[in-house]
């Protein structure tokens, strides 16, 4: 079976909170986002590369690395409470009008720079039109069915899954988070549903150690002591 040809988007708004600036913000000597440019240059020609940005200096960064950015995302998705759906299909509206033909869509987010070349090939190599998505996965910090508790309506603690009775992690279910570093999502999937609505997801594993997103002011601490390893 052939390799789908995907449409690579690179969501990268201006108005960080967490981490002020995060997607231009140097990391190991290098602009944040550059590291996910690389990534998806060496997947996909520039022509099926969407750097979806509001702003003009982002831009400027991204067009440093040669590829070219001549879409802009609308001001209107430009906003912190804005959803990862509606960006993708704007960018997805925006490939169509320019007649890029494209089987699925790869989401890179720059806040995953240790995220490979192989970790995007490996996740595109799982995917199939059967499936709405393709995800990146690292094991839970905590198990449902061992470490993670809800409150009752009397104030006190339930295992979250299960009876509780597992005296030892490694006998409980394995559980899985994503890390944010890869997406290949199904187009058609994508249109008719959100994200967390899809009820057919495929796990790429990556391990832990190349599994930090960028959040807050100690991710980006935690991430500068792993470069300089």
């Amino acid at each position: 079976m052939s390799q789908p040809t995907p449409l690579i988007i690179i969501p990268a708004r201006g108005g960080s909170k967490g981490i002020p600036r995060k997607n231009i913000k140097l990391l190991a000597g290098r602009p944040l986002i550059h590291y996910s440019i690389e990534v998806a240059r060496a997947i996909s020609p520039d022509s099926h590369i969407i750097l979806s940005t509001d702003d003009p200096e982002i831009r400027e960064v991204a067009q440093a690395t040669g590829l070219p950015v001549p879409y802009t995302r609308p001001e209107k998705l430009g906003g912190d409470t804005v959803g990862s759906r509606e960006v993708i299909i704007d960018a997805m509206d925006y490939a169509d009008r320019e007649g890029i033909a494209y089987d699925c869509v790869i989401l890179l987010q720059p806040t995953s720079p240790l995220r490979t070349v192989d970790d995007t090939r490996a996740a595109l190599s799982l995917y199939t039109p059967a499936c709405d998505m393709v995800v990146s996965v690292t094991p839970a910090a905590a198990n449902p069915y061992y470490d993670c508790f809800e409150t009752l309506p009397d104030g006190s603690l339930r295992i979250s899954k299960g009876d509780g009775l597992y005296t030892r992690r490694q006998d409980a279910p394995q559980a899985w988070q994503f890390n944010g570093a890869v997406y290949v999502i199904n187009p058609a999937s994508i249109r008719a549903m959100p994200l967390g609505a899809f009820p057919r997801r495929i796990p790429y594993v990556m391990p832990r150690e190349r599994s930090v997103d960028l959040d807050t002011p100690l991710d980006w601490m935690v991430m500068e002591k792993i470069m300089e390893k």
